[in-house]
């Protein structure tokens, strides 16, 4: 899985920010509940509109941009 195929940079969502594609939900939101210590289980709980595969894109794309 290649996180650019989940991942959005967009200037008229979120400011900008990563977020998943089709959603609002920014990849910091995500690291930060990962970083937290909560469950992908948890996310998807919180967050419906997320996948599986859109939380490890989320946690593929922090390494990528350091």
């Amino acid at each position: 899985m290649n996180w650019r195929d989940r991942i959005i940079v967009d200037p008229a969502i979120h400011h900008g920010g990563p977020c998943i594609k089709g959603t609002r939900v920014p990849v910091s939101v995500i690291a930060g509940s990962i970083a937290d210590g909560d469950t992908t289980e948890q996310l998807i709980a919180a967050y419906p509109q997320l996948t599986p595969d859109d939380i490890r894109a989320a946690m593929q794309f922090l390494p990528a941009k350091s």
